[in-house]
Parts: structure tokens; sequence; C-alpha cells
């Protein structure tokens, strides 16, 4: 538990809160310069998990496990321009995570909104949800799909046609501008993705997706792993271990939702292929997907920009506007088989890999108050099952899990509870 941090980020927040203007927008406009308009945006974050463990120890740091994390999750810091013409430009940077955002240029055609050609970095063509605005997320976590599957932010070029209600894009990219320690997957690589919003009202909208990319695992080795729907998770309940020999991951996606009035259906499948080389062990295969409802109990409804919903701003910014919502999330990262030993005390042979596999509910409370600040709590009930194979030898040194049974599928089935407070401009 770090008490110092979160203390801190409470005390950011609410000094913050107090220079807030009561009915701020989300952006604050600077100056113009070179006939840009520019704005400047920010996002700060603060978490609390409290954890009821299983067998799997999710806080990490406590013996019994039984225990709460706190941590400041994002500091975004954006600074946007428009202009000269058509063109748009973004440079922003998370200080808590010490990483670059979007970092891009983009030129829109005749000034078609969906129009365009964007270079730099900018999120990659797949995850209705990680496509989404982050400080509009539904859920304090995103869901296990798009934490595993999603690919983010990466070094690109694109190229998207359509106009409010459709849009095909292609992408090509290279690895982060902040790189990460292998084995994250970061190699070079294309995506494609199209939509489509057959019905596109105020208070009536549907939406449909398909994405595909295909990229370069850069090093030999992949690891496939998941947190409980926990940000602040210290293990992974269902993982893989390292793949080895691998070559290419080609992963495809298909998203959906339906807003009717203020009521917001939606979902979204992924399989993802991990090619290996020819010679070793097969290709991997895994998949995921998630359905969530979400009720704005106030009234309001969603709008449509870019294949993604937009979430509004309350009626009432006084008395905020306030949503219910409800997930189920679930992910397979088996693919293989136990042969068992030839006899009772041999270990099992496992061909392929075993990851595990995990199913959640999420239900969660939402506030936004005014323009600028938003608090969720949520309660997420976990089930999973993975096969550990473990020696007598490494059973007697782990502290955590000893006395457990090894060498065979083990239960985990926590919950948390989560918290979150932002603040935004």
């Amino acid at each position: 538990m770090n008490l110092t941090r979160s203390t801190l980020t409470l005390a950011v927040l609410g000094a913050l809160g107090m220079f807030a203007a009561p009915a701020a927008h989300a952006q604050v406009a600077l100056d113009v310069i070179a006939d840009s308009e520019v704005t400047f945006e920010g996002l700060v974050q603060a978490d609390g998990n409290w954890f009821n463990n299983d067998f799997a120890n999710l806080n990490g740091d406590a013996p019994d496990g039984k225990d709460a994390d706190f941590e400041m999750r994002r500091a975004e810091l954006v600074l946007k321009g428009k202009g000269p013409g058509n063109l748009e430009w973004v440079l922003g940077y998370d200080a808590k995570a010490d990483k670059w955002l979007d970092v891009n240029a983009k030129y829109k055609i005749r000034g078609n909104a969906n129009h365009f050609f964007q270079v730099g970095q900018y999120k990659q063509l797949n995850s209705l949800e990680e496509l989404s605005s982050t400080k509009n997320n539904d859920f304090i976590s995103k869901a296990v799909t798009t934490n595993t599957f999603g690919i983010a932010r990466r070094l690109g070029a694109m190229y998207q046609y359509g106009d409010n209600n459709w849009a095909i894009a292609g992408s090509v990219f290279t690895k982060e501008l902040t790189e990460h320690p292998a084995p994250t997957p970061h190699g070079p690589g294309w995506g494609v993705r199209a939509y489509w919003a057959p019905i596109n009202a105020t208070g009536s909208i549907f939406h449909v997706g398909l994405s595909y990319n295909n990229y370069d695992t850069f090093t030999d080795t992949v690891q496939w792993r998941a947190r409980p729907d926990a940000d602040l998770a210290g293990q992974r309940i269902v993982d893989t271990g390292a793949l080895r020999n691998t070559d290419r991951i080609a992963t495809t996606g298909l998203e959906s939702f339906w807003v009717h009035g203020p009521f917001k259906l939606q979902g979204e499948y992924m399989t993802s292929t991990t090619d290996r080389y020819s010679g070793v062990a097969g290709d991997f295969k895994a998949s995921s997907g998630y359905i969530s409802g979400v009720w704005n109990i106030t009234g309001e409804t969603w709008g449509y920009k870019s294949g993604t919903p937009s979430t509004p701003l309350p009626n009432n910014p006084g008395s905020g506007m306030f949503q219910l919502a409800l997930r189920y999330d679930t992910i397979d990262l088996n693919d293989g088989s136990v042969i068992p030993g030839a006899t009772p005390t041999a270990n099992p042979t496992v061909i392929g890999a075993l990851g595990g596999e995990m199913d959640t509910w999420t239900v969660g409370v939402n506030w936004y108050w005014r323009s600028n600040f938003k608090f969720m709590l949520n309660y997420v009930d976990v089930s999973s099952t993975r096969f550990i194979g473990r020696t007598s030898a490494t059973q007697a040194a782990d502290p955590i899990n000893n006395n457990r049974t090894f060498n065979a599928f083990v239960d985990d089935n926590p919950s948390i509870v989560e918290a979150r407070v932002q603040f935004y401009w």
C-alpha cells in the first residue's frame, strides 16, 4: 500500500477542484500560434482497489493478500492545435506513466472529419473501447479483451475515408515512442478497420465494426496474461508463460454498440493467433470478449464521433449525471491439453499452452459532476481456472501458495472493490 502517493494524489485533486470554474469546459484555450488555435487538456485519475483473495495474492505486498492498493493512475497533459487550414496536431504526455501519448498531425481532406491522413503516434485500428476517450470509460478497468489484445498507440501513418456514418481505414505502424521491455510485442505491422452506423440519430445509434491487425513480435518470445479486471492487481491470474519461437500476431476484432435514449449496450469479441516458426510447437490461438450495458439514470444520451460513442455532459451540472453499469467479460488462453503421468506420482505432460480461462462480472456506479469531475465505484466478481504445474521444490519455496494443489487445474475466484476519483479539463 502506498499511502503517501494516494494522499498526495487526493490533495492535488482537491486543490484543482477548489480552483475549477463552476461550469468549466473540457479544454482551455491558450493562444493562436502560426494560425493554429492551441488548447490545453488534462486528465488526473486516482484509484483504490480492495482485494478479497482466493488463491493468488492480488495485493502482492501483504502476507494474507487481503489488503488494499492506492495509486495515481494517470496524469495526462495534452496540447492540441487546429489550423492552419485543415491541419490538426496533438502532443500528449502522461507524467504518471512517464510515456508519450498521442503525438501526431492530421490533415482533413476537404475538411471532412472522417476523411484524413495522419502521421505520428496514435491509437491503432482495433478495440472500440481503446479508441474511445479514456476519461469516459464506463468501468474503472477496461475489459480484459481490450487490455490483452488491444494494440494501443504506435508510431505510423494512417489513411481513413468515410463520412459521419461509416469509414474504412488502413494503418502501417512500428514501435511506440516510449518503448517497453520484452516480452511485450512491439514490432512493425499493419491494420485495417471498417465501421458503419446504419442508424445514427439523436438518442438512437446502431454501430457495427470489424478490424484486423497483423504485426511482428519483434523478439521470439510472447507472453499472454491478464489481470482480473483490476488495474492495481499485483498478479495475472491467467498466464500462458513465455511462448518461444514466435513470429507474428494476427488479431481479428468484431465490435458493436446500440444506443436507445439513456441506454447503451456494447460488446466486442477478439480472436488472436500467435504464429510460430515451422518445426517448433504449433501456433497459439486465444479469444476474449465482453458485453456491457449502461443506463444514464438522469436521462442523458450518447453521441457518435469517429466510430465511437461520445459521452455527454450532465443535463444538470449541479446534480450531475448518474450511471449504472454492468459488464460480463471472458477470456480463454487455453490452447493445449494435459497428458497424465505414467504413474500417480509422475508429473503430467502439457501439450501446447494452458494459460487458463477467466470470467468476470463487474457492477458499477458512475457520477459525472459538473464539467470536470467523475467518481466511480465498481465491484468485480471473478471466476477462473488454470493448470499450474510446479515441482515440489518450487512449491516449498513459495510461502504464499505453499500447501496448495499443483500439477492440476486450480480455481481462483477472488472479488475486488474499486474506486476512482477523476479530474479533467
